[in-house]
């Protein structure tokens, strides 16, 4: 009983399942005369048994325990999931000895014994045991114990296999999507026809493979988070993190703990330490979005761990050093940020080392069809719609507008169209109203230029005798004209000056 209690606790004491086999051999050896014990593990996705831990054999003799399901007497356990007493090894020619451990001479005096791992009726494997001969009595009790011993050893192997199988599959997983965000990203797949464009992608192919800094600059929703990721994944960091910084979006109070993390105990709250977002971009980029907004006081720290490449958590007195390449963008202007004291000057030198300008969507109208049918695609995917053009009218709209919002105005606008078009064709009026024009929303003007301006002149003028009660050489003055202009205008729209001229006191009696 105590035996088992101390193997229980063992099994239940860590998740590393080859410690964890290893400590409960060695508990049975010290409460036992157990020469050699073995635990094996079956591998149904290769069909073989292998010995994952031994007692009392050497490493290369447990790599050389190796079995397939009814081979030997560890395989004929597995096979049948029935334990196997071998009172004396020498006289079982099932007992292949693969290991190479057991000398002949000692083969006379072992017994062997080998029972199955079960777990719902699967067998995981083997749980074995070299001891001296003794009568079939005291062999049947050690067969008994072992078989509970198993019983625990299934329970702990079946959930560390479970947790092995779904660790392996995560990193599977993981794997897999840094392939394919390394595809993703790579600059071939970057939309740019534009000659303006194609600088930049020539700038990122030069940068992407040094560890400089560098500082995208462009107004909102030009792409700089885009190409921030463009230069992670195709320089030698790619296989490490990519941490994005949105400076703008974490309150003031909270970029210091969230960007530098804080130790346990650093101000009330901190119940536990936090690891900061630099620190979790070690080995990687840090991308800091809209550097321009980020506070005076988290830019002294920031440049020192920019240029000392170490930084302190809140509360901490050690300092930690870190590897990252800071990738920075804004889209305001940090040279008058800089004159106003709004920005530290060390900061931008230190930033500026490789700065890329990513010219607005009006200043590369050739990207905009070929931007624009990539969303079209994307979204007819995402979507589940059967779209296969843009028409005339509505590249004609996408063309002639000045996309104030740059290329994330023009998938949010692609996007909708795609939402409520109905047909194989996107229209014109499948488009934001912002992009329509007079032709394409029939909403042309109805007057000639002639009459919009005598409306609008009309329409002064009343106001102007209304404000002066008919008197018409102020009116003349409030309008910046002559009285002879006024006049001829008074009588040219037929206005009577008269029906403005009321007393003060009539005014008054009036309101």
């Amino acid at each position: 009983m105590a035996c088992l209690y101390e193997i229980a606790s063992t099994l239940a004491s860590t998740l590393d399942l080859r410690e964890t086999l290893q400590k409960t051999l060695s508990i049975l050896s010290e409460r036992f005369e157990l020469k050699r014990g073995t635990i094996t593990i079956f591998n149904p996705r290769t069909g073989e048994i292998q010995i994952e831990v031994a007692h009392g054999l050497s490493e290369e003799a447990r790599r050389r325990g190796r079995y397939r399901p009814g081979e030997g007497i560890t395989g004929e356990v597995v096979a049948t999931g029935q334990p196997i007493i071998v009172p004396q090894i020498s006289e079982d020619p099932r007992f292949l000895n693969k290991t190479r451990s057991r000398k002949e001479e000692e083969k006379k005096s072992l017994s062997f014994i080998c029972v199955p791992i079960k777990s719902g009726g699967q067998v995981l494997g083997t749980l074995s045991v070299d001891r001296p001969t003794a009568d079939t009595a005291e062999l049947g009790e050690n067969l008994r114990f072992l078989t509970i011993v198993s019983g625990l050893i299934a329970q702990t192997v079946a959930k560390l296999q479970a947790l092995e199988e779904e660790r392996a599959q995560l990193l599977e997983e993981n794997l897999r999507l840094k392939h394919e965000l390394r595809d993703k990203y790579q600059l071939e797949n970057f939309i740019a026809t534009s000659s303006r464009m194609q600088e930049v992608l020539e700038m990122i192919d030069r940068v992407a493979q040094s560890p400089a800094t560098v500082l995208l600059r462009g107004e909102s929703g030009t792409g700089k988070t885009l190409i921030a990721r463009i230069i992670h994944y195709n320089s030698p960091r790619a296989e490490g993190p990519f941490v994005s910084v949105p400076c703008t979006a974490i309150p003031e109070s909270l970029i210091e703990s969230e960007l530098f993390g804080y130790e346990k105990g650093a101000f009330t709250g901190a119940h536990n330490r936090k690891i900061g977002l630099m620190e979790k971009a070690h080995g990687g980029t840090l991308f800091l979005d809209e550097i321009g907004d980020l506070p005076l006081p988290i830019q002294a720290k920031l440049l020192h761990a920019i240029q000392e490449k170490e930084f302190y958590r809140l509360g901490g007195t050690e300092p930690i050093k870190v590897d990252v390449r800071i990738i920075a963008a804004t889209n305001r202007n940090l040279e008058e940020l800089v004159e106003k004291g709004l920005f530290r000057e060390d900061l931008y030198y230190r930033l500026s080392v490789f700065p890329i300008f990513i010219p607005p969507l009006r200043e590369r109208p050739t990207d905009i069809i070929p931007l624009a049918e990539y969303f079209l695609e994307k979204y007819c995917r995402l979507y589940g719609k059967n779209i296969k053009r843009l028409s005339s009218p509505a590249i004609d709209l996408l063309m002639q507008y000045h996309w104030p919002g740059n290329v994330r105005e023009l998938e949010n606008a692609v996007e909708r169209a795609v939402l409520i078009c109905d047909e194989e064709v996107i229209r014109s009026y499948h488009l934001p109203p912002s992009l329509q024009t007079a032709k394409s929303s029939d909403t042309r003007a109805k007057l000639t230029l002639a009459e919009a301006v005598e409306k609008v002149e009309r329409e002064l003028i009343v106001e102007a005798l209304k404000e002066t009660r008919g008197n018409q050489s102020r009116a003349a003055e409030l309008l910046g004209t002559t009285l002879r202009i006024l006049n001829y205008k008074i009588r040219k729209y037929g206005i009577n000056p008269k029906l403005f001229r009321i007393s003060r006191k009539e005014a008054s009696k009036n309101a």
